[in-house]
């Protein structure tokens, strides 16, 4: 038996006890290039924890809705931030810490042209493209030590288009 999750689509607002909504509605903050470019600035919170920033490519099946789901993660020493390489669109689930296990599930719907980056230690489902190519840059800790917990519900979930 699974319970259901409608996605909600991706605001700055619903998404900010979780992480940071990476886009360019707000407007640049200033121009460089001799004004040819919009610099959007410092627009997330990015953690490493005693480690380096890494800068990886992930590379992912896409899925598609209904989507099923048990499993969640979280990374306890740093920030984790998925950038597509398309103008594609996925699917960003995440849950509120409940002392030291994922509460209840939110999906969200991104965009084309959004990124998120996740906070610290907020627990959220595995990379799910909706779209091919699922081509991310991932931008995270990198380094010694365990940084990666993980959970699977006792009853799965599906989220719903």
């Amino acid at each position: 038996m699974s319970r259901e999750i409608t996605p909600r689509p991706l605001t700055a607002e619903a998404f900010a006890p979780f992480g940071d909504l990476l886009d360019t509605s707000r407007g640049p903050d200033f121009l460089i290039n001799e004004g040819l470019c919009g610099r959007h600035h410092d627009r997330a919170r990015l953690e490493f924890g005693g480690g380096a920033p890494g800068l990886s490519l992930f590379d992912a099946v896409p899925r598609s809705l209904p989507y099923r789901f048990d499993l969640v993660e979280r990374h306890p020493r740093g920030s984790q931030a998925f950038v597509p390489m398309c103008l594609c669109s996925f699917l960003v689930i995440v849950a509120p810490d409940a002392g030291g296990t994922p509460g209840t599930p939110q999906a969200f719907l991104t965009a084309p042209g959004q990124a998120v980056n996740l906070h610290r230690a907020t627990w959220h489902g595995v990379l799910t493209p909706l779209e091919a190519p699922g081509l991310f840059a991932v931008v995270d800790r990198v380094g010694a030590g365990e940084n990666l917990e993980e959970y699977r519900y006792p009853e799965g979930w599906v989220v719903v288009p």
